[in-house]
């Protein structure tokens, strides 16, 4: 996606079912459980169950995900850097 291009950025959440995202820069990691998102706004966590992504277009920075929607959390980068290192932390002790 070209970081010159200025994309607003929504977050659509119907039923908590599906939710639908603009404004996404890139998506860190994901599973069934949880999505890492860095969008124009900062970075993005939602958690849920069964969380799959429906529609993924990088050129506009959309994102559509399905799944049961339990939680959506921005997070400053140094949280952000601070959560991936005590998942590491635990991994490795």
């Amino acid at each position: 996606m070209d970081k010159d291009i200025t994309i607003s950025h929504n977050v659509n959440l119907v039923g908590r079912k599906n939710i639908n995202i603009t404004g996404v820069k890139k998506i860190e990691n994901f599973d069934e459980s949880e999505f890492m998102l860095e969008t124009n706004m900062g970075y993005l966590k939602i958690q849920g169950n069964n969380l799959e992504i429906i529609k993924l277009d990088t050129l506009e920075g959309d994102v559509s995900i399905k799944g049961k929607v339990n939680s959506l959390n921005y997070l400053e980068n140094d949280k952000k850097r601070e959560k991936n290192e005590s998942v590491f932390s635990k991994l490795f002790k």
